[in-house]
Formats: C-alpha cells, structure tokens, sequence
C-alpha cells in the first residue's frame, strides 16, 4: 500500500501560551520525532498569546493516541504552554452546532 492510498487517521492539536520565538518549530520538532505529519496550521497571536491549531494525520505515529496525548500534555508543560490533541471525529462531534 503506497502513502497515498493510506487512509488519514485525523487528529487536532492546540497550542496556547505567552507568544516568543520557536514555538512553532519546537512543536513540529516534537510531531516530527513522533513520524506525525502536519497535514495543515494556523496560528494567530493575540494580545501576546500564540494560539496555534493543526491537522495531524496519526497514520505513521509511533505511539496511539492515548500515549501521545500524555506525551504532547508533559511536552507542552516543559515548554511552558498548554498542549492537547485530540482525534478528529471527536473534535468535529464536539464543536457540532
């Protein structure tokens, strides 16, 4: 089965916390060391505060989404943000009007 004939195992990722420099790549260096591949982002700093939303795509991820949402919560501790993912479905159910 080649790459893109794989089904997408969809996830989003938020990131909040004070805004400075590197936040963006020290979260994509954490995805890519857990084979994670951002799949689209957008980020916004208001008032001081870096907010930063992604679609992942969990297909390759070396841990399932239970370990990784542990791993992403005391990464983003270590760095001084706050950090979640959460599987797509999930997220689309809960933010449903």
């Amino acid at each position: 089965m080649t790459a893109s004939s794989k089904s997408k195992n969809l996830a989003v990722v938020l990131v909040i916390g004070k805004d400075r420099s590197g936040i963006v790549a020290q979260v994509s260096d954490f995805l890519w060391k857990e084979e994670i591949n951002i799949e689209d982002i957008s980020q916004k700093i208001m008032q001081g505060i870096f907010v930063m939303t992604m679609l992942v795509d969990l297909t390759d991820a070396r841990s399932d989404l239970g370990v990784l949402a542990a791993k992403f919560a005391k990464f983003g501790e270590s760095i001084g943000l706050s950090t979640q993912i959460q599987h797509y479905q999930i997220f689309e159910a809960m933010h449903r009007v």
